[in-house]
This record gives structure tokens, C-alpha cells and sequence, in this order.
């Protein structure tokens, strides 16, 4: 019997000359010393940048005592950030991601090795420091979400919560050290000695990353190849046509600007209550971080489930969390709400960031990730630009009360519009079926 004429290829299939598909992540035997080597090399990395951004604040407070100069720090320092991350997106998945962000950590650590060549001679006009936060900002835009979406290329999908709990956790216990570390350089040497440290750490991360390999993501586009703009173009109407990533995305931008009060005005409502003692700002600030310290190393021993359950009842969380602030009289009970407050973001934060991965196409994350950037850059300073002034207003105990009232408000929406229906219908389907491993290396149509 003659064999049948062959059938013509799918208009999806790869060409014949296409490289083979990588291994899966689940099947890479070293993803877990590669998951360790770049988590190591992020923390290093990280612990130079705030040493930086503590001392740096500290720096200008002192040495000028202006708030117009603390305000243009914090402009410079978040808006270059939320500008880039649009553009660090389409960069994201136009690029090596690993070279992406070797090359924003080095831009950085060769703009902070240049301001403290400059201070250490004598150099030290304000527009030189401003320069460098901007730059470094812009380093953060291109980094982040690149970043982002490396992290579902070297690790396998049922664990990503548990890596970006660890994570997360990192992130806390580092919130706890720098200050310390900081003060400690900044006393003992000057700004410049923290500036070389930064440097330093930045070099060790950029080695311990070179060392990893990660799995690529193969761009075939079957019209031919893409322009720039067309693929951050390709970026928005993803976000906007994919109605479970634009739900989860209008939450977190939402969530972020109302937890502004309770997370930036407590330790104004802790001086004006309580009493302006030192002491007890930093028991204040030291019972969120270990909160939030805590709160990373549960989820990811725990790394539950449903991702969409855990976004909406940590809000509502926060909210109650937020009006019992309001409402507190005892200064140790008020520690001990800011305490299971800081407890409660990672099961917010986590979540978000985990779904996200989970459900967008790799070849899709690093623009969408982007916009995730602009959403964190600019949320706490428009949320401090309403609470801000309100504080001088009306007393901090009624805005935590407002807050926290209108975080319920947003959880009701979110569940009674028909967006968020259906989110809650996909978080189940997902977590009753489980999430499909994504290739590591994908085709882009």
C-alpha cells in the first residue's frame, strides 16, 4: 500500500530549519542552583542599592534640611521609572533578558562610581546627585521587568510562588539590614564609602548572573519581523483585550494608592499620638518589615493555591487591618496591627506577581510587566500627593479609617463586576486543573 501524500504544515508550525525546543524548566535538572544563583546575585545586588537610597535620603536631609529638595529627590528618584518601564518592557521581550539586566546594572554602578570619584574630590552640587538618581531610576525601569520575566524562564510554574515567596522574603530582610548598614557607613566614613559598596555589590551580581544560563525565547513572527513600536503597540492591546490580566492589573494599581495611608502616615499618627520619641518610630517601621519578613517566609513554605481568593482576601485585610489603625488608642496595640499589616503584603504581592507570570504568554511578559513597573512607580507618590495633604487637613486616624473603608469597597467591585466574575471562574479552572508548564522557549505568531 503506498503512504499517503504528506498534509501541509500548520500555519503555526516552526520551519524546518528552527532550533529544537529547550527542555522544559520542571525537566531542567539544574534549575534549582540556577534559581539559587540568581536569587543570590538579586540580593547582593539589592542590598547596594539600599544602602544607596537610605543613605542618600539621609544625606540630603542633613545636609540641606529642605522638603523642596527631598521632594525633587523623590520625583527623580520614581518618575525616570515609571517613564523607562514602558520602553524596558518591549526591551524585554525584544532581548536577551539576562544581558538586559546585566546591562542596567552596569549603567548603574558606572553612574554611582562617577558621583563618588566626583564627591570624593570635592564635587558635590545637588544637580550631580539628582543625575544619578534619575539615572539609576531609569536602571530600575529597564531591570524590573526584565527581571519579572526571567524568573518563569528558569523556574518551574508550580513553584513560582514558593521562589517569588523567597523572594519576597529576601526583599524584607533587606529592608531590615540596609538601614542598619547604612547608618554605619554613612557615621563612620562618608556618603562616598556607601557609593564604592554599591558599586562593589553591583559587580559581584553582575558575575554571579553572567555565570547562569537561561533558556531563550525564539521571536519567529510570521508577517516578518516587528518594529519596536508595534511591539509595545502589540503590548497595550494585549493588556487591554486580556480581561483576567487587565482585572488583576486595575486591582494592584488600586490596592497600591489606597495602602499608602496606612503603610507612609503611621509614623506621623505615631508622633502626633503616641509621642515623637525615636523609639517608637523604629519599633513602628520594625514591626512592618518583620510582618512583611514573616509574612514572605509563610507563603512561600505554604504556596497556595488560588491565586485570585488570596489577592481579594488580603484586601480585605488590609482594609480591616487599616480601620482597626484608625481606631487604635494603645500604642502597642497599634505596633501590632502595623505588625500583621506588614504580615499581609506578601499575601497580596505575592499572589499578583505569581498570576501574572503564571498566565501571560513569556513572549508577552516583559511588556506587561513594564506596565506593572509604571504602576508601582507612580502609585505611592500620587497616593502620598492626595493623603499627603489631607493629613494636614484632618487627623491620620480618619484618612487609616477611609482607606480602609474603601479598600471594601473595592473588593465588592471587584467582585460583582463581570470581569471579576470571570477572574474568579479562571482562578478556579486553574487551580482545580493546574497550570500548563510554558515551553522555555516559545514561537511568537
Amino acid at each position: 500500500m503506498s503512504e499517503p501524500p504528506p498534509l501541509p504544515p500548520h500555519p503555526d508550525a516552526p520551519p524546518d530549519d528552527a532550533v529544537p525546543a529547550a527542555t522544559p524548566v520542571a525537566d531542567r535538572p539544574t534549575w534549582r542552583r540556577d534559581v539559587a544563583i540568581f536569587l543570590s546575585g538579586q540580593t547582593v545586588s539589592l542590598f547596594g542599592s539600599m544602602l544607596v537610597q537610605y543613605a542618600v535620603m539621609w544625606h540630603l536631609t542633613l545636609v540641606t534640611q529642605s522638603g523642596s529638595v527631598l521632594a525633587i529627590s523623590s520625583v527623580v528618584g520614581f518618575l525616570p521609572q515609571a517613564v523607562v518601564s514602558v520602553f524596558g518592557g518591549v526591551w524585554a521581550d525584544r532581548l536577551d533578558r539576562k544581558k538586559l539586566i546585566i546591562g542596567a546594572d552596569a549603567v548603574i554602578a558606572v553612574t554611582t562610581l562617577a558621583l563618588a570619584l566626583l564627591m570624593a574630590s570635592g564635587v558635590d552640587d545637588l544637580w550631580l546627585i539628582y543625575v544619578a538618581l534619575a539615572i539609576r531610576s531609569a536602571g530600575a525601569g529597564v531591570q524590573m521587568p526584565a527581571v519579572s520575566a526571567l524568573i518563569p524562564q528558569i523556574v518551574p510554574t508550580e513553584k513560582l510562588m514558593r521562589v517569588n515567596g523567597i523572594n519576597a522574603s529576601i526583599q524584607s530582610g533587606m529592608m531590615l539590614v540596609a538601614p542598619a548598614a547604612a547608618a554605619a557607613l554613612y557615621a563612620s566614613w562618608s556618603i562616598v564609602a556607601v557609593f564604592f559598596v554599591d558599586v562593589v555589590t553591583a559587580v559581584i551580581g553582575i558575575g554571579l548572573l553572567a555565570v547562569l544560563t537561561v533558556p531563550r525565547i525564539v521571536r519567529v513572527a510570521g508577517g516578518g519581523p516587528t518594529g519596536y513600536f508595534d511591539d509595545l503597540v502589540g503590548g497595550l492591546r494585549y493588556v487591554r483585550s486580556h480581561g483576567f490580566v487587565r482585572w488583576v492589573m486595575a486591582l494592584y494599581a488600586v490596592v497600591f494608592l489606597l495602602i499608602v495611608a496606612p503603610s507612609y502616615l503611621t509614623p506621623l499618627m505615631v508622633v502626633r499620638t503616641f509621642g515623637d520619641e525615636v523609639w517608637k518610630l523604629t519599633v513602628n517601621e520594625l514591626a512592618f518589615s518583620v510582618g512583611m519578613l514573616l509574612g514572605g517566609v509563610l507563603i512561600a513554605a505554604w504556596s497556595p493555591k488560588n491565586r485570585v481568593s488570596l489577592l481579594l482576601g488580603s484586601t480585605v485585610v488590609f482594609g480591616a487591618q487599616s480601620v482597626a489603625m484608625g481606631f487604635s488608642t494603645n500604642m502597642w496595640v497599634f505596633f501590632a496591627l502595623m505588625f500583621s499589616l506588614g504580615l499581609a503584603v506578601p499575601y497580596f504581592s505575592t499572589p499578583s506577581m505569581t498570576v501574572l507570570q503564571e498566565t501571560v504568554e513569556p513572549e508577552m511578559q516583559g511588556r506587561v510587566f513594564g506596565f506593572v513597573g509604571i504602576v508601582m512607580a507612580l502609585a505611592m507618590p500620587l497616593g502620598m500627593a492626595v493623603f499627603g495633604p489631607l493629613a494636614d487637613t484632618f487627623t491620620v486616624q480618619s484618612l487609616l479609617v477611609v482607606a480602609g473603608l474603601a479598600l471594601f469597597v473595592v473588593v465588592a467591585l471587584a467582585l460583582v463586576l463581570p470581569s471579576g466574575r470571570r477572574a474568579i471562574a479562571v482562578a478556579r479552572t486553574t487551580s482545580a486543573g493546574g497550570t500548563a508548564e510554558p515551553s522555555a522557549e516559545v514561537r511568537v505568531g
